[in-house]
């Protein structure tokens, strides 16, 4: 992975989508050595109009003002232990940013930011932190409730890079992440699942969630189409 940031550097991206009620999400390029990948920051409103910057991406400018438009970033979730890019640069634009990791990946963002706190309190009854069970706290989601359904956003746990092409594209799919639907990717079912029957059962609990509109993820396409039914298969695929 590139190495953390230390000023604002703004990489090839999209423009801010709103994609349900207060949820935003843009997505960028990253240049590795050897393939192209996608990379994705979600944004959500809080009820007083309070932002949570999700795996952060430096914008340009005119993304940023769209941004700062639609409310005024509050915390900064850096997700996992490889999100922490742009991590110091938003927390040198927005010294007010409360800073958010999961436990385990605590040691590994304070490299590069301080880590204010890993169980954040948003006061809005609409979301939810979660630090995934059977990651040892590796990874950090957000369920987002809106009147349109119910988002959950995910980190590494689960990539759903479709249409890869090329020898970049080759190279994503022998080492996993990329592939023809949603998937965890072996090298991260490696470092990151310690206990398979815990994260299952999340997994399982989340299929349940009678309004599930969507999925989010850092690297992919949003999994919109019956995402009940993919959190089911990703609980089989854990053996």
């Amino acid at each position: 992975m590139p190495q953390p940031l230390v000023a604002w550097k703004v990489l090839p991206h999209g423009k801010l989508v709103e994609v349900d009620d207060n949820l935003l999400t843009v997505v960028g390029r990253l240049q590795m050595p050897l393939a192209e990948i996608p990379r994705r920051m979600t944004v959500v409103r809080l009820i007083d109009a309070r932002l949570v910057i999700y795996s952060a991406i430096a914008l340009d400018e005119v993304e940023m003002a769209a941004l700062e438009d639609y409310g005024r970033p509050a915390f900064l979730v850096v997700p996992g232990d490889h999100h922490r890019l742009d991590a110091r640069p938003w927390k040198t634009r927005y010294p007010g940013l409360v800073v958010a990791a999961p436990a385990g990946a605590r040691a590994a963002v304070e490299a590069t930011v301080h880590v204010d706190t890993t169980a954040p309190f948003f006061d809005d009854p609409a979301v939810q932190w979660v630090a995934v069970p059977g990651t040892q706290e590796h990874e950090a989601a957000l369920v987002v409730r809106t009147p349109g359904g119910t988002t959950i956003v995910l980190n590494d746990l689960v990539a759903n890079i479709r249409n890869a092409t090329g020898f970049g594209g080759w190279l994503l799919k022998v080492m996993g992440f990329a592939g023809d639907e949603p998937h965890i990717p072996a090298v991260r079912k490696l470092a990151m699942v310690k206990d398979a029957e815990a994260l299952r059962a999340q997994l399982l609990a989340w299929a349940e969630i009678a309004d599930l509109r969507r999925i989010l993820v850092s690297h992919g396409d949003p999994i919109e189409d019956d995402p009940a039914a993919t959190l089911r298969e990703l609980a089989a695929d854990l053996g």
